[in-house]
């Protein structure tokens, strides 16, 4: 009885306590310099080794998250700061003819009202087509025109959130509407080709005439959007002719280059600081218009403001996933040979924006065929311009070509695993390069086994259980190895500490706990030891967290680095006259806990600490990269701040990409249509897997993804005014905990050494591909109803 007292007593003193944060506003203390870049210390007391590359390590920022100590840009304490609210327009199409703002002016604690009429100036940033860093040319406020609904078209900025809201409620706004093009899929929509993304090889034409047997489907995905928990929201802050942006960002870099060209200044003068992210999944790689005008705003007013767009605004002040439109046709041999692949897709982007969701992006390089013919192009409507969102373009392009080989397998009666196999290609069929490595074949074998697909009867309808029908399905996926270089700085201090520095993300990847693990890994020492220091551009360069490389770019510069201050440590004890080991060979020499020691007298070991303090060193610094060598300014400027440097993966004669292969059970409510998932098993090759629990959380993070993509996620917009209607998370849906069933997932990779430096792959991103197909699939065998319409609804199946 004493002991639930007790607990009774801690869980209101917590309650108490949390209470008291949440009316003062108070964080809680953080060890991190006050405006200094986010650090992640490792929990003490880990015994050397046992968390090393491989381990299956926590997360070590978990402590800081779970218990409200981890500091989130817009969280930072700024002085003399105000308050920035957006107001976006109601039509889709057309300009302001008139606003209304004098009432907002004279509302108290009201500083400005920026409209098309006075706002700051802001100049055009390079975007990421024509080698730049932002993901969309659009400028708020320049001039009055309306391109879509939504769209800023006024900012307040008042002292208090409060006040700010208030008066933007306050402003009117009269129109001159134009007709708008809502829907890409109309006539009148502008087709733009995209020459550069076509894909051919022999004559697929003639070859489908001649095809045995044919299955043509026209496959599409709705408008889906990224909505992290944590908004996109920022501080701009000036002294002088410099600015500190606290921005939310999967690359400090490319937002630093991106704001310096919107403000006209030079990169050098701008600070980006992204110390925690509360998700992106692609949406945070670059700077979004309301960020150009709080920077502006900050500027003419001289005082910080602080902007954070609503949850309603986030579907509309940046874009996600587009609209997507696929004909797709196989053409195959009575054996299951494929002979054709005859592909066209399409998707929207914003009227005078670009953005390429290539659809094609898996088509041309799943299966070995001799004859392709792909075609790619975008379409114009009055839209906010999408961006990216989890595997752009391999997501649909999967979905519609895996959905096709299931249809290709029943018209054939072939197990569609068998299918898969009988077209297995051997070495990439577009570039016509061997793969780095290929462990899709051993992702089949263990997902089947794991599955229990030997045991799926093939006709559709054949499994039930009450008036539920059963169905398994399966499908395929793929992801590229991205890389670009990057850098980082490994620093000893004389108390025995290890600091790992990189202007390098941690999107919640666990970016903090893996390069901890690295250098664990190389000197043999505690992770305890070991402080990670990321997210700020006062840091050596580092690529965006995005396109799934970031870790595989800073394992291999940490781990470099680390080996460099290895041999500087050894050298130092073996040969420095101050050294208390200077008498022992070098080759006698090794680390082992933290600490230099002989292998002939390892009661003399000496902490690293120790060693620095006898020789009288202050610390000992290590810069690496993954640069080639004789890499200069211009091209680490390029690689760090720009897409220029990102190589392909078919770069160096070799083809590199990560593999997966997806296992589905739905159930089927024969009466209502409804769909659930009751189990999911994936099989990956992400090659060598740095941490075994990082890499399944962020499986199954994609897996879940592609479970909302399949079943709920449908960005509806009214056809009549272009308003989007499902702007919440109450009309916008998303997988939740109810949704999700049993989730197995399995590596097959093998460290692949000519994919990255240190062998891993593509994780992050790989897990969502190939799942909405693979429920499809299984929807199909449970109903005998083939859906090619995303999301598969109880209104398509009933």
């Amino acid at each position: 009885m004493n002991h639930g007292l007790d607990v009774l007593i801690n869980r209101r003193e917590l309650l108490q306590l949390m209470a008291a944060g949440a009316t003062s506003g108070a964080l809680p203390a953080v060890a991190l310099a006050a405006s200094g870049p986010a650090t992640a210390d490792a929990p003490a007391g880990a015994p050397a080794g046992s968390d090393a590359l491989g381990a299956d390590t926590p997360r070590i920022d978990g402590t800081l998250k779970v218990t409200g100590r981890a500091p989130y840009a817009i969280e930072h304490q700024v002085e003399n700061l105000v308050h920035g609210v957006l107001v976006q327009s109601t039509i889709a199409s057309g300009r302001v003819a008139r606003m209304e703002a004098s009432k907002a002016r004279a509302a108290p604690g009201v500083l400005a009202v920026y409209t098309p009429g006075n706002a700051p100036r802001i100049l055009p940033a390079s975007v990421y087509t024509k080698g730049g860093a932002a993901t969309e040319a659009f400028l708020p406020l320049q001039d009055d025109r309306v391109l879509w609904n939504g769209q800023h078209i006024a900012f307040v900025v008042a002292e208090t959130l409060e006040q700010a809201m208030e008066a933007a409620h306050l402003i009117e706004v009269e129109y001159e509407t134009s007709t708008a093009v809502l829907d890409a899929g109309d006539a009148q929509a502008p087709v733009v080709p995209v020459d550069a993304l076509d894909v051919s090889w022999g004559d697929a034409q003639a070859a489908m005439q001649q095809a045995d047997v044919k299955v043509h489907g026209v496959y599409t995905t709705p408008r889906e959007y990224n909505l992290p928990i944590e908004l996109h929201a920022c501080i701009a802050a000036w002294q002088g002719d410099e600015l500190t942006v606290w921005e939310p960002s999967q690359w400090v870099g490319g937002a630093g280059a991106v704001i310096a060209e919107w403000m006209g200044i030079p990169v050098e003068k701008v600070h980006i600081v992204s110390p925690f992210i509360g998700g992106g999944f692609g949406s945070k790689v670059s700077p979004h218009p309301h960020v150009a005008i709080t920077c502006a705003a900050a500027r003419a007013l001289g005082r910080p403001v602080k902007t954070s767009l609503t949850r309603q605004q986030t579907f509309t002040g940046y874009g996600g996933r587009p609209r997507t439109h696929q004909e797709l046709t196989l053409g195959a041999r009575r054996d299951g040979t494929l002979v054709a692949i005859h592909h066209r897709s399409w998707n929207e982007t914003a009227m005078e924006d670009i953005h390429q969701e290539p659809c094609n992006a898996v088509t041309p390089l799943m299966y070995a065929v001799p004859n392709f013919s792909s075609r790619h192009s975008l379409r114009r409507a009055h839209t906010v311009n999408p961006g990216w969102l989890r595997a752009p373009g391999e997501t649909p392009s999967a979905y519609a070509l895996e959905t096709a080989m299931d249809e290709l397998s029943y018209e054939l009666g072939i197990d569609p695993l068998e299918l898969r196999l009988k077209n297995y290609a051997e070495a990439d069929p577009e570039a016509k390069v061997p793969w780095t490595t290929r462990q899709l074949k051993e992702a089949y074998a263990a997902g089947a086994q794991a599955f229990g697909w030997a045991r799926r009867p093939p006709q559709p309808r054949s499994m039930r259980e009450g008036r539920e029908l059963i169905g398994w399905g399966m499908a395929t996926g793929t992801y590229p190895v991205r890389r670009t270089p990057g850098q980082a700085r490994i620093t000893l201090c004389q108390d025995g500490r290890i600091e790992v520095r990189s202007a390098g993300v941690d999107l919640g990847t666990g970016t903090y706990t893996i390069l901890s693990q690295t250098v664990a890994d190389a000197l043999n020492v505690p992770t305890g030891q070991i402080d990670v220091i990321l997210g700020d551009t006062s840091l050596p360069l580092a690529p965006l967290a995005g396109g799934s490389q970031l870790a595989n770019v800073l394992v291999g510069a940490v781990h470099k680095g680390a080996l460099a201050l290895r041999a500087e440590l050894l050298r130092i004890a073996a040969t420095d006259a101050r050294s208390p080991l200077r008498h022992a060979r070098a080759a006698e020499l090794v680390l082992a806990d933290g600490k230099v020691l002989s292998s002939r007298t390892p009661e003399m070991a000496m902490a690293f600490g120790a060693l620095l303090r006898a020789t009288r060193r202050d610390k000992v610094d290590i810069d690496a990269d993954t640069f080639s060598e004789g890499a200069g300014p211009e091209e680490r400027y390029q690689a760090n701040r720009t897409f220029k440097k990102m190589v392909s993966p078919t770069a160096g004669g070799v083809s590199a990409h990560a593999w997966s292969a997806q296992f589905v059970e739905v159930r089927v409510d024969e009466d209502f249509g409804t769909v659930r998932v009751r189990r999911m098993v994936g099989a990956f090759d992400s090659g060598r897997v740095f941490n075994p629990r990082l890499a399944r959380s962020q499986w199954m993070g994609g897996m879940i993804m592609g479970l909302g993509q399949a079943l709920l996620e449908d960005g509806v917009f009214d056809p009549r005014t272009g308003r989007v209607v499902s702007a919440s998370l109450a009309d916008y849906l998303v997988a939740v905990n109810a949704d999700v069933p049993a989730i197995t997932t399995i590596s097959v990779g093998v460290p692949d050494l000519k994919a990255t430096a240190l062998g891993g792959k593509a994780v992050g991103e790989l897990g969502i591909v190939g799942v909405a197909a693979a429920i499809s699939n299984a929807v199909y065998h449970a109903t005998g109803k083939r859906v090619r319409d995303l999301p598969i609804t109880m209104e398509k199946l009933v």
